[in-house]
């Protein structure tokens, strides 16, 4: 077939991402090209061809070896050329490869088999392929990098944010957990969906009839073809494999798609201007913008982002594939193709956000500088809650009234939280001390002291952010079981 410049491609996948990322693009070729497609269709019918040889006594290492080969000699250009008569992509294929296989074997090609039993048992063998080697290592990379991070700064104060506004203390660790918890989640879920991908080899409706006349025990036939493929037979077929295999597989990619695109959209908005906790890398020779030099703009997760908006909305295409009427139509046979689309697209936000954790640089002077800024337009104001739990255990009914109260006057003062709390006497010495009762405070000095210093109110965080990456990187770090195909 004729070559042609990588820049005369129409999609950007082909030429903007597989330059930039010519790595991922490598890695995934195997598993998700249109080679790969009609290779893994041939691997199938090799596999069917052996199950045949395997129940009749006929397959020897010599005759095994020459199917290997004969695999290997079928190529992309040759079944193309022969669609272009048959106007049938399977039946070219089994035309090309009668032609390689012994000719003692050529008569067992696709014997028995429809064309989704060889095209829905290929997808499933590549997408198990390709989620074990591609997807899943890269996923639990960047999970054990979060993890990395997450101890780095489990002890970092920070400001919390609830609706873009401050809230109470946490730490950056505790911050970036939730996306360990979450991320590690969905990486296990992705996991037993792989595990549950299945093929078929029961004919044109499902029933068998084919393979009844070819063997009396048909589902032998199909447990040995697919156990080549390293699968197990859907529990019910039409002409296709129920469905919900590889659509829940599909979901939990979009969960773990979703969950890293929240993650772009937290670590992109505390590099803004004004709040400034984070910084991705930026290099030496790097560009922020084309006429203002000074911008260090977070392109990275904006690119996240954007993947994920471009790619998310596939799901409902996934879930329209999901219906196909009677025993088998072909309302899938365009839009199951672009799988491969989304899966790069996919491994591409994955690959991004590994990059952006890698080289991830907080502002330790700027966390605290916004941990001590105005929470509500009040100076320490994120102290509020204590004051009013505070207030609240020595058994003042309406200690959240009072605690507001005082924030009104700090702000009418323009004076810190903690400041306005002081001149409050009677108030302040109840909560002092309940404080001392604590064990927090032992004096009026170390109970302002309390209130002038967030940090020092950030419950559980760092406990919480140190056990959970020590959880999800034990969970990340398993080793994948040595049989797996």
């Amino acid at each position: 077939m004729e070559a042609r410049s990588i820049f005369r491609n129409i999609s950007p996948l082909d030429h903007r991402y597989a330059l930039s990322e010519q790595e991922l693009f490598d890695a995934l070729e195997p598993w998700i090209s249109e080679e790969a497609v009609i290779a893994s269709c041939v691997r199938a019918e090799i596999a069917l061809i052996t199950a045949h040889l395997t129940l009749r006594g006929r397959l020897s290492p010599e005759l095994k070896g020459a199917l290997q080969e004969a695999a290997a000699a079928v190529s992309s250009a040759e079944v193309y050329a022969e669609e272009a008569k048959t106007r049938h992509n399977i039946r070219a294929l089994v035309q090309v490869l009668k032609r390689k296989v012994p000719p003692e074997t050529a008569a067992l090609v696709h014997l028995g088999a429809t064309s989704a039993d060889i095209l829905d048992t290929a997808l499933a063998y590549r997408m198990q392929g390709l989620t074990r080697k591609i997807i899943l290592p890269r996923l639990r990379d960047l999970e054990l990098r979060l993890c990395d991070l997450v101890e780095q700064e489990a002890a970092s104060p920070q400001v919390g944010r609830t609706h873009g506004q401050h809230a109470v203390p946490i730490t950056l660790g505790f911050a970036l957990a939730e996306y360990v918890s979450r991320l590690g989640k969905s990486i296990g879920e992705i996991e037993r969906r792989r595990r549950d991908l299945k093929g078929k080899l029961a004919g044109a409706v499902g029933a068998y009839n084919a393979a009844a006349l070819i063997t009396p025990d048909p589902q032998a036939l199909e447990r040995l073809y697919l156990q080549d493929l390293g699968l197990e037979p859907s529990e019910h077929s039409t002409q296709l494999v129920e469905p919900e295999y590889l659509l829940r597989l599909l979901l939990e990619f979009n969960v773990a798609f979703g969950i890293i695109a929240n993650l772009a959209d937290d670590l992109r908005n505390l590099q803004r201007s004004e709040i400034g906790e984070l910084r991705e890398t930026f290099a030496a020779d790097q560009v922020g913008s084309s006429t203002m030099p000074q911008k260090r703009n977070p392109w990275n997760a904006e690119h996240v982002k954007s993947l994920w908006k471009a790619f998310m909305p596939r799901v409902m295409t996934f879930f329209m594939d999901q219906i196909s009427e009677h025993q088998r139509d072909l309302t899938n046979s365009a839009s199951q193709r672009f799988i491969a689309d989304y899966v790069y697209g996919f491994s591409l936000a994955v690959s991004r956000m590994t990059q952006i954790i890698q080289g991830l640089k907080p502002d330790r002077e700027r966390l605290q500088y916004n941990l001590q800024g105005s929470g509500g337009g009040i100076p320490g104001g994120i102290m509020a809650e204590p004051a009013y739990i505070l207030l609240a255990e020595t058994g003042v009914s309406d200690a959240h009234e009072v605690i507001r109260r005082i924030t009104l006057k700090a702000e009418q003062e323009q004076c810190s939280f903690a400041e306005a709390l002081f001149r409050e006497g009677p108030v302040f010495e109840r909560i002092r001390g309940k404080l001392e009762e604590l064990g927090r405070a032992a004096s009026p000095e170390e109970a302002r002291s309390f209130f002038e210093n967030p940090q020092n109110y950030c419950g559980l965080a760092v406990q919480q952010a140190k056990a959970l990456a020590r959880k999800y990187r034990m969970l990340a770090a398993r080793t994948e079981p040595a049989e797996t195909p």
